[in-house]
C-alpha cells in the first residue's frame, strides 16, 4: 500500500527530454509497434483531468512509452501498473521515474508484456485504463482489456481520431460500425476531445482524439457476448446489404435469418449500422 497521493505534480518530459532520454537507450521509435511520444506536458496533465481518476485508482497504463503520461499520473492515483512490451523501454522507465519523481516511484510497477496477450496484472485489481495507444492495436486493445478486466470502470485512452469517432458513433452515423457495437456492450462511450498532432514525436500524419468509456452492465440477453459479436460480424461484413441478406450465412439461409429478426422484432430490410447494441443481443437471442 503506498501514500496518498501527493498535492505536488511530477516533473514531466519536454520534446528535449523525450530526444534525449530515446538517444540514450538506443531508441528509436518503430510503426511496428506505433511509437509517437508525447512531449507536450499540458496534453498529459489533461488527458489526467478528463480521465477523472483519483486517488483511490489503480490505473493501468497500457504502452507507456518513455513515461510522458506515466510521470502525470503518478501523483494523482494510488498506483500506476504500466504495460509495455518494448523490453528497452520497459527496463528504462523505473529509471526516469526514479530520477523525475522519486517520492512517487513506489507507486510504479512495470510489468513487460503484450495487452493483447495479458490475462492477469500484479497487485489490487485495476480500476481504470489511461493510454496513449499505439493506433494499429487500439480498438482490440480497448475491448480485449475490457474483457479480461471487469473491475475497470473507467477508460480514457488517446487513439487516432477516426477511430475515436468510429468507438464513440452512435447508431445511424456514418462511422458507426463493429467497433462502435462491441464497445456499447461493456460501456457508455464518448469523444472527449482532439488532440493535434503536433504533441508527438515523431508527428504522425494523422490527428488523435480522447475517447471516455464508462462501464456499465451489458444489455439483458440469454445469448453469450461472443454469440452477439458473432451476429455483429456478420452484419458489417457486407455493411450495404439488408441484414436478411448479411446474416444469411450466420443463420444458415436467408429465411433463417428472417425469422430470427422477426422474432427479435427488427423488419428484415434494415441494415446492421441502423440497430444498436441491444437489438443485435436481441437477434443473437433468437436465433440461439
Amino acid at each position: 500500500m503506498t501514500d496518498a497521493p501527493d498535492a505536488a505534480p511530477a516533473a514531466l518530459l519536454g520534446a528535449a527530454q523525450v530526444r534525449e532520454l530515446a538517444a540514450r537507450h538506443g531508441i528509436r521509435p518503430t510503426k511496428q509497434w506505433g511509437q509517437n511520444f508525447v512531449v507536450d506536458g499540458n496534453t498529459v496533465r489533461r488527458i489526467v483531468r478528463v480521465s477523472g481518476v483519483g486517488e483511490d485508482d489503480v490505473v493501468v497504463e497500457v504502452g507507456p512509452g518513455l513515461g510522458s503520461l506515466t510521470l502525470a499520473l503518478l501523483p494523482a492515483v494510488r498506483r500506476v501498473v504500466a504495460l509495455e512490451v518494448d523490453p528497452v523501454l520497459a527496463a528504462a522507465l523505473p529509471g526516469t521515474v526514479e530520477t523525475l519523481a522519486p517520492s512517487l516511484a513506489p507507486r510504479l510497477e512495470v510489468v513487460r508484456g503484450d495487452a493483447l496477450a495479458v490475462t492477469e496484472l500484479p497487485g489490487p485489481p485495476p480500476t481504470a485504463l489511461v493510454a496513449n495507444l499505439p493506433y494499429n492495436v487500439s480498438v482490440p486493445v480497448v475491448l480485449r482489456m475490457l474483457e479480461h478486466f471487469p473491475s475497470l470502470r473507467t477508460v480514457l485512452v488517446m487513439v487516432q481520431l477516426e477511430v475515436a469517432e468510429r468507438l464513440a458513433a452512435p447508431p445511424g452515423s456514418r462511422t458507426y460500425g463493429v467497433p462502435s457495437v462491441k464497445a456499447a456492450w461493456y460501456a457508455d462511450v464518448r469523444l472527449a476531445g482532439t488532440v493535434p498532432r503536433s504533441v508527438f514525436w515523431p508527428v504522425p500524419n494523422v490527428d488523435s482524439g480522447l475517447v471516455a468509456l464508462t462501464r456499465r452492465e451489458p444489455p439483458v440477453t440469454t445469448a453469450t457476448r461472443a454469440e452477439v459479436f458473432a451476429v455483429v460480424d456478420a452484419a458489417f461484413a457486407q455493411r450495404r446489404k439488408t441484414l436478411r441478406a448479411a446474416l444469411a450465412g450466420w443463420a444458415g439461409s436467408p429465411a433463417a435469418a428472417e425469422a430470427a429478426l422477426v422474432a427479435a422484432g427488427v423488419e428484415p430490410r434494415t441494415r446492421g449500422e441502423q440497430l444498436d447494441v441491444a437489438a443485435f443481443s436481441r437477434i443473437a437471442a433468437a436465433r440461439a
